[in-house]
């Protein structure tokens, strides 16, 4: 993208503003007619067709072609330019680190999974995650100046807004995360929290893209248990960035500490934590399972050998991720009753384990919500799995780059 436009468009000038609406409406709708853009911008059709010529001049925008209509002059649509700029997502979760690159269309353009890293709340830690960041820029084959955006999903309570972290990489109370990272990787940055990157990657490349669903719910069964809010095809966030807080509902009376601190919350028994904990206490108590000779044995099992276990129809392992099915399933049932979403997408590690969950949650939601309601709501199993985070946080690099608000 040219670098003079880049620059009127963080102006705020009306000229400014007008432009970075028509980027934004290009990444949500894509390609279309300079009079359906008119409509929405409430701008006569001679006004758009001068940006759009400016914009197109610059690099920014191309024409598409002509749009075939039943009759009549066929109308050209213009859309995004694929190679105007690019934009770097970040998922970081605790035992690696996944990057990809996207193109200015949305396009994805290069992934790296599973780089090797481990998350630890250390000054050292946040060198070692720019460092492999910068290793990635440097092999990706792009400039640096055309990376308009990286955007970095972590865990814990995140602003996007004002870019803190009140939970990882916290050490600097003066300063905002992103101004640091942007500091060291002498590029733009955003952050968000990683459920929020989830949900965004299921609502525009997943499950929200294939049902067309504006407000949709993204239960993250991963570790813990979060969740990601859509609204009207907007992430809600909440005043201070910590909204789906949903692992730490005051739910039970059983004594159990959670991380963070309290006791009771949702996630000690619901939850990938949850799981193995009781997975491991009932093979110790005499029940069979195949994994049963490596518990024994004082074997460390991961989350993931539970999750191929129940793969494998291990009878304990299903038992329990039936219990906390049903368990979650209570919980949802409220949750679609007070925000009556369209769609409720089972994601995180645990939705690995496909219909299995999934099934179980149905069924109690079936029981413990309105009919009225429910029956507008549709519940599915995620479908981008593992590469969910990455995807949103590509996407959100992106569309945070253009926020008209």
């Amino acid at each position: 993208m040219n670098q003079e436009l880049l620059e009127e468009i963080e102006q705020s000038t009306k000229s400014a503003q007008i432009k970075k609406q028509i980027i934004a409406y290009y990444i949500e709708h894509g390609a279309s007619t300079i009079t359906d853009l008119a409509k929405v911008l409430n701008l006569s059709v001679p006004t758009v067709t001068k940006f759009i010529t400016d914009m197109m001049n610059c690099n920014c925008l191309k024409d598409y072609g002509k749009l075939e209509t039943a009759g009549g002059r066929y109308p050209i649509l213009y859309g995004l330019n694929p190679e105007a700029g690019y934009f770097i997502g970040v998922d970081v979760k605790h035992h690696s680190l996944n990057i990809g690159l996207i193109d200015f269309v949305g396009n994805m353009v290069k992934t790296e999974y599973d780089i090797p890293y481990m998350l630890d709340n250390t000054p050292e830690k946040l060198e070692e995650m720019c460092s492999l960041i910068q290793t990635f820029i440097s092999e990706c084959g792009v400039k640096r100046q055309n990376i308009l955006n990286i955007n970095i999903n972590l865990p814990g309570r995140i602003n996007p807004d004002t870019g803190h972290s009140h939970s990882i990489f916290n050490f600097d109370s003066n300063r905002p995360l992103t101004a640091i990272i942007s500091d060291k990787l002498k590029t733009r940055v955003t952050i968000d929290n990683d459920t929020r990157g989830m949900a965004y990657g299921e609502y525009t490349q997943g499950c929200g893209l294939q049902h067309s669903s504006k407000n949709v719910l993204y239960i993250n069964m991963s570790w813990g248990i979060g969740l990601g809010i859509i609204l009207d095809g907007k992430i809600y966030m909440g005043k201070s960035g910590f909204s789906g807080e949903f692992g730490h509902v005051s739910t039970y009376d059983n004594q159990i500490l959670c991380h963070c601190g309290k006791k009771g919350c949702l996630e000690t028994e619901v939850s990938g934590y949850a799981m193995h904990r009781i997975v491991v206490e009932r093979i110790k108590n005499g029940e069979s399972s195949i994994l049963t000779e490596r518990v024994l044995a004082g074997e460390e099992i991961s989350l993931m050998d539970i999750i191929d276990a129940a793969n494998q129809e291990d009878i304990l392992c299903l038992e329990v991720l039936g219990e906390i099915g049903r368990k979650l399933g209570k919980q949802v049932a409220t949750l679609i009753n007070i925000f009556n979403p369209e769609l409720v997408i089972i994601g995180g590690t645990l939705s690995l384990t496909g219909d299995y969950l999934t099934q179980a949650i149905q069924t109690v939601v079936r029981t413990y919500s309105l009919n009225l309601v429910n029956k507008d709501t549709e519940i599915v199993t995620a479908c981008l799995g593992e590469k969910a985070g990455v995807v949103g946080a590509c996407m959100l690099a992106r569309t945070r780059r253009f926020a008209t608000v």
